[in-house]
C-alpha cells in the first residue's frame, strides 16, 4: 500500500527519510507535475490532497502527495475520517501519500487505527540520551549508509561527542569522508585521532554537568559550567536540568533504600515513562545515597533563587558546583 506514516521529534531524520522517499517515486523532469505538499492541520487542504493523490501521475515516475504537520492522528473529524475512510483503500498503486507529524499519534483515535491498517508507519524520536549502545549502533548504520569507514574506537568517540543528534552525526561523518578525500587516501579506515581532532563535542551539557557533581569531580563540574556559559546556555535552563535530574536520582534511590522493587510503581513516581531505563539510572547513583541526594536539591533551590534575584551567572553556578561536589 503506497501511504507512509512517519512521525517523532526528530525532524531531521524525518526530512532525510521524506528526501530518500521522493528521490525513489518521483522522475526528476516531472517533479512540477507529480509533487505535492499541504498543510495538514487544514481540513479543507487535507481533503484536496485526498483528491490529489487519486490522480494517476503524468509521464514518467509516480505521484507523491505530502500532508506535512497532520494532526489527524490528534483529532479528526467525522467527515474528514469518512473521507480517510473512503480514500486510503483505494489509492493508486502509481500514487504515494505521505502523512508526517511530530506528535505521538493517539491510538484510542479511529483515524490513527486507519493508518496503523493501511499505511507503512515509521517512528523517528531520538534515542535516549542514557542508551548508550543504541547511540553506537546508530553511529555504525548511519556510517554504513553514508560509506565511511570507523574503527571501533571512532564509533565510541562520535557517538559520545554527538549523541543523539542525528543532524549533527550526518554533518560529522560527511565533514570526516571529505576530509579523507582532500587527503587523497585510499580505503582509509578514520580512527580516534582523525574523529578526536575534526568533530565538535556537543554533548557538553548540563546532563554531565550533573553526573560531574555525582562524582565529585569538582575540577571537571567547573570547566563544564564555564564551556555551558561561554555557548550561552541559559543558565535557568541549567538549573532546571540540574534539578530534574537531581529530583529523580533522589526519588529512585530512596524508593529502592526503603526496599521498594516493583519497577512500574518506582518509574510511575519518578515520571519515567519507560520502566527499562531503570536499571541504567540504578548503575548511575549505586555509590550516593538517598540522604547525599536529597540534600542538593536545597542547594538547587537557593541557586535558582539567586539567579531570578539577579545574581551574577557564572559566580553564582560555580559557587554552588562546588558546594554540591562537597555533597558526595
Amino acid at each position: 500500500m503506497p501511504i507512509y506514516f512517519y512521525w517523532g521529534e526528530d525532524e531531521f531524520a524525518i526530512a532525510k527519510s521524506v528526501k530518500e522517499l521522493r528521490n525513489q517515486i518521483l522522475d526528476p523532469n516531472w517533479i512540477d507535475f507529480n509533487y505535492h505538499r499541504y498543510p495538514g492541520d487544514n481540513s479543507e487542504k487535507i481533503i484536496d490532497g485526498l483528491n490529489e493523490v487519486m490522480t494517476p501521475p503524468f509521464g514518467m515516475g509516480g505521484r507523491l502527495v505530502w500532508l506535512e504537520n497532520t494532526t489527524i492522528s490528534q483529532q479528526c473529524s467525522a467527515d474528514l475520517l469518512a473521507e480517510l475512510q473512503r480514500t486510503l483503500p483505494v489509492i493508486p498503486e502509481t500514487s504515494h501519500l505521505l502523512l508526517t507529524t511530530s506528535k505521538k499519534p493517539d491510538r484510542r483515535l479511529k483515524s490513527s487505527k486507519l493508518l496503523e491498517k493501511y499505511a507503512q508507519v515509521k517512528e523517528f524520536s531520538f534515542i535516549p540520551y542514557w542508551n548508550t549502545e543504541a547511540i553506537k549502533r546508530n553511529v555504525r548504520q548511519t556510517a554504513f549508509q553514508m560509506q565511511v569507514k570507523l574503527t571501533s574506537g571512532a564509533i565510541d568517540l562520535l557517538a559520545k561527542s554527538v549523541g543523539n543528534n542525528t543532524r549533527q552525526l550526518c554533518n560529522e561523518l560527511e565533514k570526516l569522508s571529505l576530509f579523507y578525500q582532500e587527503q587523497s587516501t585510499t580505503n582509509k579506515v578514520i580512527d580516534v585521532d582523525a574523529v578526536s581532532a575534526l568533530v565538535i563535542c556537543n554533548t557538553q551539557n548540563s546532563l554531565q554537568l550533573a553526573a560531574a557533581i555525582r562524582d565529585r569531580e569538582t575540577a571537571k563540574a567547573l570547566s563544564l559550567v564555564n564551556d555551558l556559559i561561554n555557548r550561552n546556555e541559559p543558565p535557568l535552563r541549567i538549573v532546571a536540568t540540574l534539578v530534574r535530574q537531581f529530583r529523580t536520582w533522589a526519588i529512585l534511590k530512596a524508593m529502592w533504600e526503603s526496599g521498594e522493587r516493583e519497577l512500574k510503581t518506582i518509574a510511575n513516581m519518578a515520571e519515567i515513562g519507560n520502566p527499562n531505563r531503570l536499571k541504567y539510572i540504578y548503575q548511575e547513583i549505586q555509590s550516593v545515597s538517598a540522604d547525599q541526594l536529597l540534600a542538593s536539591l536545597p542547594i538547587l533551590l537557593s541557586l535558582e533563587y539567586g539567579l531570578k534575584r539577579g545574581a551574577i551567572a557564572k559566580e553564582i553556578l560555580q559557587i554552588k558546583t562546588v558546594e554540591l561536589c562537597s555533597l558526595f
